[in-house]
């Protein structure tokens, strides 16, 4: 959430922020929290001021007592009784304040940098770079680029290429489980773990540590990504225990850094992870969710990273660089788009997605994206450093999906149809142990 000295010291530049995101009464909401914050601060003021004047008291009552002034002593004990209930109500004058500051503060996302674009919605987001010729010289760099690759000829999509060649059976995931959980067979499956080691292999290169984390979290986990309480409608609830399925290894790596003070040295800490993810994907219907193009449940490595105010920006371009790697040496048709301030997260400060494009549905599908937080994760999570001066400060939290498998695998199955079958990637290839899937 946004610290409490961002919102007093620089009011005006959280407004406009809010605002780029199209948060609706941004004035109000800052007026509100700063009034809240004043009420903290007067009953923390005056309880150390009721607490002050009853420890005076209390030390005088036995000077009294001693010099045989009861009558005296009695009376200093009766105010400091009084003194002492106002101090309770203080006490909880105070902390409903608090809890009332930090629920109003859960209520407010994060401001957005200044390079994020305004818009309202997807079509206001900018393309800044795309590997496709005919697409990289019809890039508008301060506007939309609507341009999209041509067909030769009519091509099949991957739900029709899944079931030619046995690899995705979405009738028998609706059986076991119901829509949006597919099962995958023969190549299919084997392409999908040749996916997954190929994505943390890349990981690994890049010095990234591997990390297997639980599938189910709690509700502090939770709160302390943003998912709780802005996505719960999206998220698994496993009621009886309480416990959420994660919709990334976002929410459970980011918080194994949850209450902890770092070490600048040790600064940025980089971590992957594969796990399965889970989302409800409440109120998706129509042709965008056909086949793998939106799940309930599906396959993700994430990268995480936890840094230094002065080089989470460099950070991100790494990150960001390392997708477009993956991309690339999965000779993937991409786009990369910066986000405009109303299609960001709720928790992001800046954001680029990277889109593949489906051959046969001619379309782009999104299949990362990649956000770097400030200190609005870290200040939930009370993630912190010590630099150098021994200063403890909150750090800057990033992730990326490197990748997310559905729409990689819908696109690998579009874009590399011949007459001899379905091409793998050169360099997917010691993964899968096959060429073509035929």
């Amino acid at each position: 959430m946004l610290t409490l000295k961002l919102i007093t010291e620089e009011t005006e530049k959280v407004i406009k922020g809010l605002e780029k995101k199209n948060f609706k009464g941004a004035a109000e909401a800052v007026e509100k929290a700063i009034a809240i914050d004043k009420e903290r601060r007067d009953a923390q003021t005056q309880l150390d001021a009721t607490l002050a004047e009853s420890k005076k008291y209390a030390a005088e009552i036995g000077k009294l007592m001693k010099q045989g002034m009861k009558d005296e002593a009695d009376a200093a004990k009766a105010e400091v009784a009084k003194l002492k209930a106002k101090a309770a109500e203080l006490e909880q004058k105070k902390a409903e304040a608090e809890t009332q500051l930090t629920a109003h503060l859960c209520t407010m996302p994060n401001i957005p940098y200044d390079e994020v674009p305004e818009g309202h919605c997807a079509e206001d987001n900018w393309v800044v770079k795309s590997n496709l010729k005919e697409c990289v010289e019809g890039v508008d760099t301060v506007g939309n680029w609507n341009c999209n690759p041509a067909n030769d000829e009519a091509k099949l999509p991957h739900w029709e290429l899944a079931k030619k060649y046995n690899l995705i059976d979405f009738d028998l995931g609706v059986k076991i489980t119901g829509a949006g959980f597919p099962v995958y067979t023969g190549k299919g499956a084997q392409l999908q773990r040749a996916l997954i080691n190929f994505f943390l292999s890349e990981a690994n290169k890049a010095g990234y540590t591997e990390i297997m984390p639980p599938t189910v979290v709690n509700q502090a986990s939770g709160y302390g990504t943003g998912q709780l309480p802005d996505k719960e409608g999206q998220m698994y609830h496993c009621e009886i225990d309480d416990l959420y399925l994660i919709p990334t290894a976002e929410v459970p790596v980011t918080n194994i850094y949850r209450d902890v003070i770092l070490d600048e040295k040790d600064l940025p800490i980089k971590n992957c992870a594969y796990t399965q993810c889970f989302r409800r994907e409440a109120g998706s219907y129509g042709k965008d969710v056909r086949g793998l193009n939106r799940l309930h449940e599906f396959s993700k490595i994430e990268i995480v990273r936890i840094d230094t105010p002065e080089h989470s920006a460099e950070s991100h371009k790494e990150m960001l660089a390392h997708v477009e790697g993956l991309l690339q040496k999965l000779e993937l048709p991409y786009r990369i788009l910066r986000l405009c301030g109303g299609d960001q997260s709720f928790t992001s400060a800046i954001c680029y997605d990277f889109e593949v494009y489906s051959e046969a549905q001619g379309r782009w599908l999104e299949v990362s994206s990649v956000s770097n937080f400030d200190t609005y994760q870290a200040n939930r999570l009370k993630c912190r450093y010590r630099n150098a001066d021994k200063k403890v400060q909150l750090c800057h939290t990033l992730n990326g999906s490197a990748l997310a498998l559905p729409r990689i695998v819908a696109s690998i199955l579009e874009n590399f149809q011949t007459e001899k079958g379905i091409r793998m990637p050169k360099a997917l290839v010691p993964f899968t142990g096959f060429e073509y899937i035929d």
